[in-house]
């Protein structure tokens, strides 16, 4: 058996990115109407873990519909590339994308695996055991925010082009706006042959889509209310999250699942380490994510307009658009 390589491990975040983004981001969320936080910011130890609890709940479908699809389809993904280089945007602890790394080690072709996450001690430690499970594999891994730090993936080598895996349909946690600005910049980061995994929950009755976020234990209820929390914790604000209702929501419109806090009454919050008061009236509400269901002719027009063009599609049902998830491979023009 080989040695393990050493990982390696690149901080490209400031030692106060955190509190500085947080300030930053309530300041422009809560500062105007209508209210916004940004979804990152649930993701606290509290906030990971009820998300974890979240993933495995009988009415939350996403995770395990995508794990089954990479189970069923990840040696298709890599036999349909040429990459030598996997780069995973939001990695975590990469749990999933091992399905990836055992298809690449058994075509024998991967050199290098870049996770990019803001989480330190959990990249560093997902990289430790990576790089003793795939020995001979390059682990290189970037504690850096993937809307700000595309630009430091690293160059594709000689042998082979790159692949992005963004997975976990977390591009549907962007605004429209905001994931035309992503993939152009994703686009721009990468060579013309390298290639794009993209995870995406598909458009499916409105029923089951309330059920996933509105699940009977109130797991998800706890997860969006823990955004409070943080606030309270981090900038020594004063909401009280009792005194709001939790309402989630389906935006036919913008085919979106739209979850939101509703004050009960009339209240005014402190926050001062964003040296803001924030007045608000009887059912009103402060949006804190959204999570876009896409159609597939809708993900291959926003690849196309940033630059890349589909060459799979693999969902869970009988065909294209059949199923609840997608896994898109596209490559760069």
């Amino acid at each position: 058996m080989s040695t393990p390589l050493e990982p390696t491990v690149s901080v490209l975040l400031d030692s106060d990115w955190a509190s500085g983004s947080l300030v930053e981001d309530v300041r422009r969320g809560l500062g105007s109407r209508p209210l916004t936080l940004p979804p990152k910011w649930l993701y606290d130890d509290e906030g990971s873990r009820l998300f974890d609890e979240i993933t495995r709940l009988p009415e939350y479908y996403p995770t395990e519909t995508e794990r089954a699809i990479l189970a069923r389809h990840a040696a298709d993904v890599v036999a349909a590339s040429d990459a030598t280089t996997l780069v995973e945007l939001g990695s975590g602890t990469s749990d999933k994308t091992r399905m990836l790394l055992d298809a690449f080690t058994a075509a024998g072709r991967l050199e290098r695996f870049v996770p990019v996450d803001v989480a330190e001690q959990t990249l560093r430690d997902a990289a430790d055991l990576l790089s003793r499970t795939y020995p001979g594999l390059a682990v290189e891994a970037l504690v850096g925010d993937f809307t700000l730090h595309l630009a430091h993936l690293p160059a594709r080598t000689a042998s082979g082009s790159r692949m992005v895996a963004f997975l976990g349909s977390t591009i549907g946690n962007l605004y429209l706006e905001e994931r035309r600005a992503f993939l152009g910049a994703l686009a721009d980061s990468l060579e013309p042959g390298d290639w794009l995994l993209l995870g995406t929950d598909l458009v499916k009755p409105v029923d089951r889509l309330v059920e996933a976020y509105h699940d009977a234990a109130g797991v998800t209820e706890a997860f969006v209310r823990n955004s409070l929390r943080v606030l309270n914790r981090e900038l020594g604000a004063d909401f009280d999250p009792g005194a709001f209702s939790y309402v989630p929501f389906w935006d036919g419109q913008m085919e979106r699942m739209d979850l939101r806090l509703r004050a009960e009454a009339p209240q005014t919050v402190r926050v001062p380490g964003a040296d803001l008061v924030l007045e608000l009236g009887q059912g009103e509400e402060i949006r804190v994510e959204i999570s876009t269901k896409f159609r597939p002719g809708l993900v291959a027009e926003e690849l196309a307009e940033a630059g890349f063009e589909v060459e799979r599609v693999w969902d869970d049902g009988d065909g294209v658009a059949t199923g609840d998830f997608a896994l898109t491979l596209a490559r760069r023009r």
